[in-house]
């Protein structure tokens, strides 16, 4: 994919480049902006510190919440669980590749 299918996104005050289909970039900025606002969330509450622990609270956050939300029979949820796992691999594959970047 091009440089035109990536999408630029602010998480906790760090940006993160992800590839990204066109018809997808409305959902995944605001994906974005709901994840920055539950880790910010998370982070003022002073309970929690640590970027990394800041992400997995949020991620259990929402995972519960998406699933006491869904009132439908379990096999009508699979495509909502393969998107959430779509969406975890993508934010997994986002903070590897900010990991190989050189801190300057």
């Amino acid at each position: 994919m091009s440089s035109s299918n990536s999408v630029t996104v602010q998480i906790l005050d760090k940006e993160y480049s992800i590839i990204c289909p066109q018809e997808e970039r409305s959902n995944l900025v605001g994906a974005a902006r709901y994840l920055d606002g539950k880790m910010r969330e998370i982070r003022s509450s002073g309970k929690v510190i640590g970027a990394d622990r800041i992400a997995v609270m949020a991620a259990l956050n929402i995972t519960h919440d998406l699933l006491h939300r869904q009132d439908a029979p379990a096999a009508a949820g699979g495509s909502t669980r393969e998107q959430v796992r779509d969406l975890l691999d993508r934010v997994d594959l986002a903070l590897a590749s900010d990991a190989d970047v050189p801190k300057g």
